[in-house]
C-alpha cells in the first residue's frame, strides 16, 4: 500500500513539474539615462599633461579629406565619429554615420546590406582568402572613387555581396577606449595573479582563460617580449600607441610612422608622400611637434574611465549576484596599476570589470578569425565599465539588448569549436529568478 501511494506522489509530482511554467522573462532595461558620466580627463593630470589631453580630444575629434590622408581605401574620416557614444571615446553612436559617408563630396560608394541607420559602426574582415588560405584582415567599406578631392582614382569597392553568399564575412564594432591608461598601466604579474588566485573557482565552472602570449604561460603577448597584449576584441595589440596606429592607417587609410604603408598602392590614388602623419620637427609647440598618432595615443592613456551610476539597492544586490553566478571570475571587477612615470596612473585602481585574457566563447560567437595567438572563437573579456550606457554588444553589434548578450556567452561544441568557458555561468544565470536577474540587470545598467 506504501509503494502504491508513493507511485502516486511520484506521478503527481511529475505532472506538477512538467505543467509548471516557464520562467518568467526579464528585460534589459535598457541605455542608462542623464549625464555621460565619462569623456574628460584622467584626475590628477598635470597643467602640461592636460593641454596635451585637450590637443589630443581635438585631433581625434578632426575630420580627414584626401589632402590630410584619407584613403584610398577606409571606413570613416575621423576617430571621433567611430567613438561617440555616449562621449567621444566611447563606441558606435544611435545614428550610424557610415552611412552618409558613403557619398561624402562626391564619393560613389554603395553602402553594403549589414550598414544601417540604426544600427552599429562596422569593420568588416573576411575570414578566407579566394584559394582557401586564411584572410581575417579589413576590407575597408569604402574608397575615394568620386570624391572631388581625389581626381582620377578609380577603385572598385570589395565584393561584399559575394563573400555574403559565402559566409566569409565577420563583423567588429568599435571598443570604447574610456580609461585606456589605466588598463595599460596593469602590470602583466598582476594579471597573471589575479588568474592565478581565482583559478580552483575557474576550473570548477569550466572556465580556463590565457592571455595572448607565446612563450611561458597562457596570455595573449608579444610575440617579441612576451608581454601581454591587452587592446582590441582579441587583446591582439600591445600598446596604445600600436592600437592608434594601426587604426588610423586600417580604418582611416592614413599612412603614419608605425603604419607607413598606403592600403591601396594604385599609382592613381597616391595623392600624398608617405607617411601622411608624422613628427613635425619644425614646429614652435612641444603638443604641435607629436605626430597624430602619438596625440590620439596620449589622448587615450589620459582618458578617464566611465563614472558608474550612484549605488541603489537593487544594485547592490546585483552586484553580489553577479559574483555568486561566476560572472566576475572573468570580468574581474578590479586590478591596479603598477608605479607610473604619470602619476595619475601610478598604483591606481582601475575599476575595469575584465581580467584582460582570452577565454573560448565556442561556435555561436566564434568569428574563425586568429589575431596573434587568440583563436577563432576566442576573445578578450570585454571590460565592462560603461556597459550601462552601451547601445551595441558583443564584438560585432548583434544585439541591444543586454539579455540577449549574455545569453549568447553560452554555447555547445562541435567539430571545431569547443564549448563556450560561460557556459556554466549562464546556466546559473538562467536557474535565478527573476527578481535576481532583475538585480543583476540593474547592476549592469549602473556600471
Amino acid at each position: 500500500m506504501r509503494r502504491k501511494a508513493l507511485l502516486i506522489l511520484g506521478i503527481l509530482l511529475a505532472v506538477g513539474c512538467a505543467t509548471l511554467p516557464p520562467p518568467e522573462p526579464v528585460t534589459d532595461p535598457g541605455v542608462r539615462g542623464g549625464p555621460a558620466g565619462v569623456g574628460g580627463p584622467l584626475p590628477g593630470l598635470t597643467s602640461q599633461e592636460l593641454e596635451f589631453f585637450q590637443q589630443g580630444l581635438a585631433t581625434f575629434s578632426e575630420v580627414d579629406g584626401v589632402p590630410e590622408g584619407l584613403g584610398p581605401r577606409f571606413n570613416l574620416d575621423s576617430c571621433a565619429g567611430c567613438h561617440l557614444h555616449p562621449a567621444i571615446g566611447g563606441s558606435s553612436p544611435a545614428v550610424n554615420p557610415e552611412v552618409a559617408m558613403a557619398t561624402k563630396d562626391g564619393a560613389r560608394n554603395t553602402v553594403p546590406a549589414f550598414v544601417t541607420v540604426n544600427g552599429p559602426i562596422r569593420e568588416v574582415r573576411f575570414k578566407y582568402k579566394g584559394d582557401g588560405t586564411r584572410d581575417g584582415g579589413v576590407h575597408n567599406l569604402y574608397t575615394v572613387t568620386g570624391r572631388s578631392d581625389a581626381p582620377g582614382c578609380v577603385l572598385a569597392q570589395p565584393d561584399f555581396a559575394g563573400e555574403l553568399t559565402r559566409s566569409n564575412v565577420i563583423f567588429r564594432i568599435p571598443t570604447p577606449v574610456f580609461g585606456g591608461g589605466l588598463i595599460e598601466a596593469i602590470p602583466d604579474a598582476t594579471i597573471m595573479a589575479n588568474l592565478d588566485s581565482s583559478r580552483p573557482r575557474r576550473a570548477a565552472m569550466g572556465i580556463r582563460g590565457r592571455a595572448n602570449r607565446r612563450g611561458p604561460g597562457r596570455v595573449n603577448t608579444s610575440s617579441n617580449d612576451g608581454s601581454i597584449t591587452r587592446f582590441g576584441w582579441k587583446a591582439q595589440n600591445k600598446s596604445l600607441m600600436i592600437f592608434a596606429g594601426e587604426a588610423y592607417n586600417v580604418e582611416q587609410g592614413v599612412t603614419n610612422e608605425l603604419f607607413p604603408t598606403e592600403r591601396d598602392e594604385t599609382v592613381s590614388c597616391r595623392f600624398n608622400p608617405t607617411p601622411e602623419d608624422r613628427t613635425h620637427f619644425d614646429a614652435s609647440k612641444p603638443t604641435e611637434t607629436i605626430s597624430d598618432v602619438a596625440k590620439f595615443a596620449i589622448f587615450v592613456r589620459f582618458l578617464g574611465p566611465p563614472e558608474p551610476a550612484p549605488e541603489t539597492p537593487s544594485s547592490a544586490r546585483g552586484r553580489i549576484v553577479f559574483d555568486e553566478i561566476g560572472c566576475a571570475l572573468c570580468h574581474t571587477p578590479s586590478m591596479t596599476t603598477g608605479k607610473s612615470s604619470t602619476a595619475a596612473l601610478s598604483e591606481k585602481a582601475a575599476r575595469l570589470y575584465s581580467d584582460l585574457l582570452l577565454h573560448d566563447m565556442g561556435p555561436r560567437l566564434a568569428d574563425d578569425i586568429i589575431q596573434g595567438v587568440a583563436g577563432p572563437d576566442e576573445f578578450r573579456t570585454a571590460p565592462l565599465w560603461g556597459v550601462g550606457q552601451r547601445i551595441f554588444f558583443l564584438h560585432d553589434g548583434r544585439t541591444t539588448d543586454l539579455v540577449e548578450a549574455i545569453e549568447a556567452h553560452a554555447s555547445a561544441g562541435n567539430l571545431r569549436f569547443p564549448p563556450s568557458e560561460a557556459n556554466t555561468v549562464i546556466k546559473q544565470f538562467r536557474a535565478l529568478e527573476k527578481a535576481k536577474k532583475e538585480d543583476l540587470l540593474t547592476f549592469l545598467r549602473s556600471l
